[in-house]
C-alpha cells in the first residue's frame, strides 16, 4: 500500500475547484483506493485567498459526510499561498495570488482546516523572522520549503524554527541556475535535517539524476510523492488545476498550453513504484520505506 502526501486531483477530478462535489471527490477516493493507495493528503495550491478557504471547507465537509473520503483523506496539504513570486521558482502557481507569509492569514487557513492541516509548503525567505513557521510548528503542522529560493542562512534559520521537509526537490525552480550556489545544492547540504520529497515520473527528474539524489540522501530520508493532478488515473486530455488549464499528452507530461514548465504530474503511485524498481533497482523494502513508511513517519502518523 502507498501513502501520498501531495495529491491535487485524481481520476479526472480536480480538488482545486470551488464547485467540487462530494460525489466527484468520493469517486476520486474510490479510484485511489483501487489503485493501491491507503491514504493521501488532499493538496490545495495557491489561489485567491477566499477561494482557498472555500476549498478547504469543502474537503472538511466531504470528509465528515463520506466514509470513503474519511478513510482515504488523512489530512490537507497547503502548497501556497506563501511561496516565492519569482518566475521559475513559482512554477505554475498564479502570481497574482502569491502572498507574503502572514500570521493572520495562516491562522484563518489553520482554523478552516479543523484539525486536518498536516503540511504547509512555503518559501522561508517570505516568512519574516520565521513567524509562520514557528506558529505552524507549535500547532504540530509539518512545514515544508518549496517553490522557494532561500539562502543557506535562511534555510538554517527555518530549520531551527521548525522546518522539516522540502517539497518535490529538483522542481519548483528555474531550468537554468548557478552551477553551485542553487536551491538544490543548498538543500542537499542539509539532507540530515530534512525529509526530501521527489516525483518519480522520469519527467520532473531524469531517472539517472533521481538515482544520484536517492543515493546521496539515503532512503531513510526520502519521500516519493506523485504531485498528482486530475489526469492521474485518467486518460490524456485537457484538465484544470484550479484556474490553470493543462494539457496531458500521450507521454503523460503535464504542461500549460504553450509553456515548457510542468504543472503537477499525471503519474500514480503504482507507476512510481514500477519506475523506482526498474529504473533505479530499489528493493521491495526500500520501496515500502519511501512510498509508505517515511511519509507516515514524517507526519507522526
Amino acid at each position: 500500500m502507498y501513502f501520498d502526501i501531495q495529491v491535487n486531483g485524481y481520476a479526472g477530478i480536480d480538488f482545486n475547484q470551488n464547485t467540487l462535489s462530494l460525489e466527484d471527490f468520493a469517486f476520486a477516493c474510490e479510484k485511489l483506493k483501487a489503485d493501491g493507495v491507503s491514504g493521501i493528503l488532499a493538496t490545495l495550491i495557491t489561489a485567491d485567498f477566499a477561494d482557498m478557504l472555500i476549498r478547504i471547507r469543502n474537503i472538511v465537509h466531504f470528509r465528515n459526510e463520506s466514509q470513503i473520503v474519511a478513510e482515504m483523506v488523512k489530512g490537507i496539504h497547503l502548497e501556497g499561498p506563501f511561496i516565492s513570486a519569482e518566475d521559475g521558482y513559482r512554477g505554475a502557481h498564479p502570481k497574482k495570488h502569491v502572498l507574503k507569509a502572514s500570521l493572520r492569514k495562516m491562522c484563518l487557513l489553520l482554523e478552516a482546516c479543523e484539525g486536518l492541516l498536516k503540511i504547509v509548503t512555503l518559501a522561508p525567505e517570505n516568512d519574516s523572522e520565521c513567524k509562520v513557521i514557528k506558529y505552524l510548528h507549535d500547532n504540530k503542522v509539518v512545514i515544508s520549503a518549496g517553490h522557494c529560493n532561500p539562502s543557506l542562512e535562511q534555510l538554517n534559520a527555518a530549520i531551527k524554527a521548525g522546518l522539516s521537509m522540502f517539497t518535490h526537490l529538483g522542481n519548483g525552480c528555474p531550468q537554468q541556475m548557478h552551477r553551485h550556489d542553487n536551491i538544490i545544492q543548498r538543500v542537499l547540504s542539509l539532507k540530515d535535517d530534512l525529509w526530501l520529497c521527489f516525483i518519480a515520473d522520469g519527467h520532473h527528474i531524469p531517472f539517472w539524476a533521481l538515482k544520484n539524489y536517492i543515493a546521496l540522501v539515503g532512503t531513510e530520508k526520502v519521500i516519493i510523492t506523485t504531485d498528482a493532478m486530475a489526469a492521474a488515473g485518467a486518460k490524456e486530455g485537457v484538465y484544470t488545476l484550479g484556474e490553470i488549464q493543462l494539457e496531458v499528452s500521450e507521454d503523460r507530461v503535464v504542461r500549460e498550453p504553450g509553456k515548457p514548465n510542468f504543472a503537477g504530474s499525471a503519474i500514480d503511485m503504482k507507476s512510481s513504484e514500477m519506475n523506482l524498481a526498474i529504473e533505479l533497482g530499489l528493493t521491495p523494502s526500500q520501496l515500502y520505506q519511501i512510498l509508505c513508511a517515511n511519509p507516515l513517519k514524517a507526519l507522526n502518523a
